[in-house]
């Protein structure tokens, strides 16, 4: 791989040197030829391995990897970045930085830095920030803005990019969401999510719809144990507006369908189904953004199955969420590539939209 001066020139020499970061994530969904060459030449920088590496996401803090895990994993170029879970703002501020450190060094690409910074997860995923209470309390836009402008500041000191929020279920009575949804007023519920979303865009975090396609009407908690959508897809509409209005990433549950003829997905978790992902999301719904599966580490929904990170990608998941051993998902996928040349041109794609991700949102810099 050319190293990051190299690719740092090919951005400078792009129409001159700009004063500011050159592309924002108002861009993701424009075209724009000089978006497209830096994607481009980035791309053509990376190795089969350093590419399908992109598509990873390890995690770190409290309930994560170690440290000493996630930086050899940075070392040896093997993740595209990482979610930090539980932990102090001054543990979590650090630990970004030495990740930095360790990209600048070795002139790899810089890693995607996420969080679970959902209002009612908030105060439990960096300890000491401020309260800004439960996502079933916000019951204005403008109250919604609030907690959005204090979430969005924590996350741009401590250098998080990417935020798992907002969720989009309807119901706050499931086991697994209980206070993390807006309610069970579907208007209300889309209303809010999507003023959620895009407050949190225009303060340049990069933010996500959850989970599709839709956890808050089914019983049970994938966490436990396989959880159904038994006939009709209900929550699924609710997506509908929030993509129309420019959400750049969508999660896919862990939720297995049954008894729908159309959208069944055979015994599979959603996460794990092309119908869901390609056919529904992708094609019927015309998504074109990051698409990113939930935790594939312990959720039991999914760690029944034999080699759920292949399966994902497969589905047409962008990013690969925790999953328990990187290297050897690297390995898996690079094998199914040579075998597959649909899937190898799907993966090439993928990579694509992550670099894209990546420079609009300022993690790759395009100054």
């Amino acid at each position: 791989m050319r190293n990051l001066f190299l690719l740092l020139c090919i951005f400078n020499t792009i129409s001159g040197i700009a004063q500011s970061q050159k592309f924002s994530l108002q861009d993701f969904y424009t075209y724009d030829s000089e978006l497209e060459y830096v994607v481009d030449s980035i791309f053509n920088t990376l190795s089969d391995r350093q590419k399908v590496a992109q598509m990873i996401i390890s995690s770190a803090g409290e309930l994560g990897k170690p440290m000493s895990t996630v930086k050899k994993l940075a070392e040896e170029d093997a993740i595209g970045g990482v979610v930090f879970l539980k932990g102090d703002k001054k543990t979590h501020t650090e630990s970004i930085a030495a990740l930095n450190a360790i990209s600048d060094k070795n002139e790899t690409l810089p890693l995607l830095f996420s969080m679970d910074a959902e209002p009612s997860l908030f105060a439990s995923r960096i300890k000491g920030a401020k309260d800004v209470g439960k996502t079933i309390d916000i019951k204005t836009e403008e109250q919604s803005d609030r907690v959005v402008n204090v979430i969005n500041k924590e996350l741009r000191e401590i250098g998080v990019h990417h935020n798992y929020a907002p969720v989009l279920d309807i119901s706050a009575s499931n086991e697994a969401i209980k206070s993390r949804s807006y309610g069970s007023d579907k208007e209300q519920v889309i209303k809010l999510a999507n003023q959620f979303i895009q407050c949190t865009q225009e303060g340049g975090i990069i933010a996500t719809a959850k989970h599709f396609p839709g956890h808050g009407l089914v019983k049970g908690d994938t966490h436990k144990q396989s959880v159904y959508i038994d006939g009709e897809l209900q929550e699924v509409d609710n997506y509908k507006p929030i993509i129309e209005d420019g959400v750049i990433s969508i999660m896919i549950a862990h939720i297995t369908v049954r008894n729908n003829s159309t959208y069944g997905t055979d015994g599979l978790p959603a996460s794990c189904s092309r119908k869901i992902i390609t056919g529904l999301l992708k094609e019927e719904m015309g998504f074109r953004g990051v698409i990113i599966s939930d935790a594939l580490n312990i959720m039991k929904a999914v760690t029944i199955l034999d080699n759920a990170p292949l399966l994902a990608s497969k589905a047409g998941c962008d990013l690969i969420l925790m999953p328990q051993n990187e290297e050897k998902v690297i390995n898996t996928v690079l094998s199914e590539m040579k075998k597959d040349p649909d899937y190898q041109k799907q993966v090439m794609q993928s990579v694509k939209k992550v670099l894209r991700m990546k420079v609009c949102g300022g993690v790759i810099s395009s100054t």
